[in-house]
């Protein structure tokens, strides 16, 4: 399988190694190629530069939007909620129909405060606008509710949990679930919510997850939003 995977951030790249180890093809997409790579700097977060992570992953190769979205079978939006719009806009309506669309992002908006909120929330979702504005895609509304490393590595936390997915194609949904599979959930905890709307009570956890985040007092741990484990 092909996958295309937006978003050069930690989220991303965890995604993206998990499936290349897993024998998938995939390729990441960005605004400019060129510009990523020339980074030398950590993010905010302490993030080593993507030509790091590049360096170590040589057959994920990094391309435009577009030119993911072209080659990729699949597409897996790890992008920050706040662009998510505008980098699918980018990449491009025909790029994108036909194909599943895993939306694993969430519609935190910092310019409204901190901890930054949801925005949409309650009576729409980030999963449902992209469902609007592309209607040719498949979206799977997946993975929001957890650590990068959880979604990759459920075993991280003992005892039984769930992971979630919300779409309005049952087919794309039971594709999505098998990729989740090879990830290591065990197909009886995927529960799958409903319809593209129920992506609104997916993202509506993460105001919990992030103060549960700030109270436990920690840079980085492994929890999932069915409990604190």
């Amino acid at each position: 399988m092909r996958y295309a995977v937006f978003g050069t951030g930690v989220v991303g790249r965890t995604i993206s190694a998990k499936l290349a180890s897993l024998g998938n093809e995939v390729v990441i997409g960005t605004r400019d190629p060129a510009a990523t790579l020339a980074r030398t700097e950590p993010d905010a977060m302490g993030t080593p530069p993507f030509a790091t992570w590049s360096a170590a992953h040589p057959t994920v190769e990094l391309l435009s939007f577009a030119e993911a979205a072209t080659l990729g079978e699949r597409v897996v939006n790890a992008t920050a909620g706040t662009v998510t719009l505008a980098v699918l806009s980018a990449a491009g309506s025909a790029n994108l129909a036909g194909k599943i669309l895993i939306d694993i992002a969430n519609p935190l908006d910092p310019s409204l405060g901190m901890p930054p909120p949801l925005n949409p929330v309650n009576t729409d979702s980030l999963g449902e606008q992209i469902q609007r504005a592309f209607p040719g895609a498949l979206v799977v509304k997946t993975l929001n509710t957890m650590n990068c490393r959880l979604m990759v590595e459920p075993g991280r936390v003992s005892g039984a949990h769930n992971v979630f997915v919300s779409g309005e194609d049952t087919g794309a949904k039971k594709q999505v679930t098998e990729m989740l599979v090879s990830f290591g959930w065990p197909e009886s905890s995927v529960i799958d919510l409903g319809g593209i709307e129920t992506a609104r009570g997916a993202e509506m956890l993460l105001p919990i997850w992030l103060r549960l985040y700030s109270a436990l007092g920690h840079t980085d741990f492994n929890f999932h939003v069915q409990g604190a484990r």
